[in-house]
This record gives structure tokens, C-alpha cells and sequence, in this order.
């Protein structure tokens, strides 16, 4: 093989891989459900999935959501959460799922069980739904 062509190819590797969020490292090609917040289990229905390199998507108790996510993994770092507008009786718990969302700084995917945290004690768990 050539120095040229060697060359060329691991110059292309980085091309071939630019996704480096928790999406590449096992969270893709799959709808994870909140089970636990702060150690205690959520109640509430709230999904999370990773549609695309760069994002973030889901389902809270009340509203459907999206926002960027590019930080490489184990970071995890949620920008400006768009959210629509609809009320319901589980806004409390809403609020407190996309609260600890935008606090999660740190992100662990298990097989079908994915972790977010962070440093000052967050814990948000998900498990895979099939």
C-alpha cells in the first residue's frame, strides 16, 4: 500500500465517525423511558431518543420536545429545550424531568439501561423500550 493512499484513508477515518455523543456509543435506534429521578422512581410517562447526530427528541409528561446535543460522549450537555405549550395534571413532574435534563453533564449507556448525571448528585435513569 502506498504512503499516499494510507494517507488518505486515516485522513478520512474522523469523516467516517463524526458523530461522538452518546447517540454513537449504543443510545441510537432506540426510545428510552425515564424509571428513576434522584434516586426515586418517576411516576410519569417521559421518553428520550436520539433521531439524528446532534439531537435530541422525546416525549415529557405533557409536552413533545426536542433540542441539540453534541457534546462527545461521556459528556452530555442538552442546548435550548423547544417544548410545545399544553397543560395537563403532570406539569410538576414535566418540570422536573427538563430541569434535570438541562443539569446533566455526564452520560453512561449500559445495554439497555442509560444513565445521565452529573456531579452534584443528579441521577436520571432510562431503560430501553422494545
Amino acid at each position: 500500500m502506498s504512503v499516499r493512499l494510507l494517507l488518505a484513508l486515516l485522513l478520512a477515518l474522523p469523516a467516517c465517525r463524526n458523530d461522538e455523543s452518546v447517540r454513537a456509543y449504543g443510545a441510537a435506534d432506540k426510545e428510552w423511558r425515564l424509571v428513576e429521578l434522584a434516586g426515586k422512581p418517576f411516576d410519569a410517562t417521559a421518553t428520550l431518543t436520539f433521531p439524528e447526530p446532534g439531537r435530541i427528541a422525546g416525549a415529557a409528561p405533557c409536552n413533545t420536545f426536542s433540542a441539540s446535543m453534541t457534546v462527545p460522549y461521556p459528556w452530555f450537555e442538552v442546548g435550548s429545550i423547544a417544548a410545545t405549550k399544553r397543560a395537563c395534571p403532570d406539569l410538576p413532574s414535566e418540570t422536573a424531568f427538563f430541569t434535570a435534563l438541562e443539569q446533566a453533564t455526564l452520560s453512561e449507556v449500559l445495554g439497555n439501561t442509560l444513565i445521565l448525571s452529573n456531579t452534584d448528585g443528579l441521577s436520571m435513569v432510562f431503560t430501553a423500550g422494545g
